[in-house]
């Protein structure tokens, strides 16, 4: 699923809150049930487009409106979501004291996956190198700026980075802190 469509769910939940609108108002005036709604917000489903365009009615927007703000980041070579782009999940259940953010979501058919904690040391010095991965990189603590083919993009603690690691990359520890990530590795099946 790419930017541009899970920017749809991100940009129906924007102007359901500024219109002050609930789940269950715009589940009602759009005639689908509220946790399509959740769902949708959430980056969890997409609507078809007959079900779009009800809810684009239900918030009462002008289609052309609706899509002007929605990002399509297909020209980069990355996704980065700093800590203060990720979106906090509506369950349609009520649960005290969970709190989810979503930080990303990729539909890949992985045929291998593994999983690694990364710790990179003030000054630490590597080559760029390349994977025959996708990689997801989720920073815990600390920061450091990531070099992916010629682009520059600086992660802090709570922003997430993905990118096709077949791109020659590298992380530099610029800071007087370790940098520790959680980082994933997705394996595609190229057959």
């Amino acid at each position: 699923m790419n930017n541009f469509l899970i920017g749809i769910g991100k940009r129906i939940k924007i102007i359901r809150k500024k219109q002050k609108l609930t789940i269950s108002e715009v589940a009602s005036n759009a005639g689908v049930s509220n946790g399509l709604i959740s769902r949708i917000e959430n980056g969890r489903t997409m609507p078809s487009l007959p079900v779009l365009l009800e809810l684009i009615a239900a918030l009462k927007i002008d289609p052309s409106n609706f899509f002007k703000d929605i990002e399509n980041a297909q020209t980069k070579k990355y996704i980065h979501i700093s800590k203060e782009e990720q979106q906090l999940i509506e369950k349609e259940v009520d649960a005290e004291g969970f709190t989810y953010h979503h930080i990303f979501n990729k539909s890949l058919s992985a045929i291998g996956f593994e999983a690694v904690i990364l710790n990179i040391s003030p000054n630490s010095k590597r080559e760029k190198v390349v994977t025959d991965a996708w990689e997801f990189k989720y920073i815990i603590s600390g920061s450091c700026t990531y070099y992916i083919g010629e682009d520059k993009i600086i992660v802090n603690k709570g922003d997430s980075l993905y990118f096709n690691g077949k791109i020659p990359h590298v992380p530099f520890n610029h800071t007087a802190q370790d940098c520790t990530m959680l980082v994933l590795y997705f394996f595609i099946d190229a057959g």
